[in-house]
């Protein structure tokens, strides 16, 4: 009996130590991606209209809206992208410290699914991946950088395993006009 009154009284202390629902405590978890190279995509942040470029010619209409946002404490960036054909897409990326790198992960309503890795390179991101459609193995190299007030998005693409590249689209992203 003695044992049983002994297990009772553990319990106790136990059940009143341990927080119950509507009683607990926050727990702040300590922001583990707060070193600079976090911060070097913070540049892509924002509230985006989408621009066209052919050339150096910026398009007058904007053919999409993309927002970025920082998330899970700033340790990744969410991307939503809406075409005004409809045509809509989503972007987690983060910076992987224990490999010095960038990793993207794309996927859109049409079934794509795109995933990046890179390094900065002066002042751009620059990942690169495949993607395998109805036309085999696609190489994708895609770039951000500051651009004249917004940022410049460039996507080349090579069916040859890289020996040649052609422009998949260039685009402009400037602060979404309200």
């Amino acid at each position: 009996m003695p044992k049983l009154l002994l297990a009772a009284c553990a319990l106790t202390i136990l059940l009143s130590s341990t927080p119950q629902p509507g009683n607990a405590t926050p727990v702040t978890a300590p922001n583990t991606c707060s070193d600079a190279a976090y911060r070097r995509f913070d540049f892509w942040l924002g509230d985006w209209d989408t621009y066209r470029i052919t050339g150096e010619k910026v398009a007058t209409s904007s053919v999409a809206r993309n927002r970025i946002t920082s998330i899970l404490g700033g340790c990744a960036l969410h991307e939503a992208y809406t075409r005004n054909d409809g045509y809509a897409g989503e972007s987690f990326t983060s910076y992987d410290a224990s490999r010095k790198l960038w990793h993207q992960t794309w996927v859109s309503n049409q079934g794509e699914l795109l995933v990046l890795e890179g390094t900065q390179q002066g002042d751009r991101i620059v990942l690169s991946g495949s993607v395998t459609d109805a036309q085999g193995v696609q190489l994708q190299r895609v770039s951000w950088a500051p651009w004249q007030g917004g940022v410049r998005e460039t996507c080349m693409g090579s069916r040859d395993g890289g020996k040649t590249w052609a422009m998949l689209f260039d685009i402009q992203f400037r602060h979404h006009r309200t």
